[in-house]
């Protein structure tokens, strides 16, 4: 099953907002605040690649308060 971490920039002070409209996305399996260069990290899984694209571009990316992300595509799962 195709899987990616998304790293996240929100709006200053949206964190929280951001994290609890990813939760509502079906496909966002985990998410969470960090320290750091990025606000929010995400995993997302679908059943097909193209699903996957389509999920971080047209919703998770089309978040209000997103300014900017980073899709690390897994490319080999732990065993």
């Amino acid at each position: 099953m195709p899987m990616a971490f998304v790293l996240i920039n929100t709006e200053i002070g949206s964190e929280n907002e951001v994290l609890e409209d990813l939760k509502k996305i079906e496909a966002v399996k985990e998410a969470y605040m960090v320290y750091g260069v990025y606000d929010v990290v995400a995993k997302v899984s679908a059943n097909t690649m193209d699903k996957l694209k389509e999920i971080v571009t047209w919703h998770v990316r089309r978040l209000d308060k997103v300014r900017s992300t980073l899709t690390m595509i897994v490319i080999e799962g732990q065993k």
